[in-house]
């Protein structure tokens, strides 16, 4: 749902100012953007799609405050995506994102192939244009760390399916659900003193072609019973806007 409005039978010509209202960052800063194209045709086709912008000089306009916006200097305009480094073609691929004025930003894995000194700059990027623009962002991640910093609400999910949600600080904090905690639990510990029960999950991950009947997770689950075997868990509160999926109340 999208504002209310289930958009996943929408036929093409309803789906445009879906597509206008929401827009990606690709995971992949190298392969998403056009090598063929300058930066100022690659952050200008939205706008071109959209129909945003009467002319090429106030496209060109929207492109130079864009880039501004995301700290990139006025004469990248003629370049092409070979002549920056991953963290700058990121900044590239945000402001292409932000070019039609979007309401939601789906952020897939953006910093998980830059290198660890640029990733903390795009993340705070995103948190700055995210609270300046008043933007929704869904932030996809496996690094629990960003998550926790750059989120307000976090949703875990095994085989496509929701294990919890919840507001970040306190699922990560004190987790709900058994799949939760040993995620939370192979997060590195910075330091070596502080002794942590690592949990290690046994088997295989199951085929999401032929997932296991009831909980999906139960196959690896340390608490599983054969209840779990029957039904699939619905999504039921635990707390103040938390819920899990898991039909035992006697762990965690």
């Amino acid at each position: 749902l999208f504002r209310g409005e289930d958009i996943t039978n929408l036929p093409d010509k309803a789906l445009k100012p879906f597509r206008r209202q929401a827009q990606p960052i690709f995971q992949d800063p190298f392969g998403s953007l056009n090598p063929r194209m300058t930066v100022e045709a690659i952050i200008a086709e939205p706008l071109i799609v959209h129909g945003i912008g009467k002319s090429r000089e106030q496209r060109r306009q929207r492109v130079l405050a864009l880039l501004e916006q995301v700290g990139l200097p006025r004469d990248s305009l003629t370049r092409y995506p070979h002549q920056f480094s991953g963290g700058q073609r990121q900044r590239i691929s945000i402001a292409r994102s932000l070019a039609a004025g979007p309401a939601l930003i789906i952020a897939d894995e953006p910093v998980s192939a830059l290198d660890v000194s640029i990733q903390a700059q795009i993340i705070n990027l995103l948190r700055e244009l995210q609270q300046r623009f008043k933007l929704a962002m869904l932030f996809i991640a496996h690094d629990l760390a960003v998550v926790e910093y750059i989120s307000d609400r976090v949703i875990v999910l095994y085989l496509g399916r929701v294990m919890e949600i919840g507001q970040a600080k306190s699922l990560i904090g004190a987790p709900k659900h058994p799949y939760t905690e040993a995620l939370i639990s192979a997060v590195p510990e910075p330091e070596p003193d502080r002794a942590k029960r690592r949990i290690v999950l046994k088997g295989d991950l199951p085929s999401p072609i032929n997932p296991p009947s009831g909980c999906v997770f139960r196959t690896r689950c340390p608490y599983a019973i054969p209840a779990c075997a029957e039904t699939i868990p619905a999504l039921r509160e635990v707390g103040h806007g938390h819920a899990k999926a898991c039909i035992r109340d006697d762990i965690l």
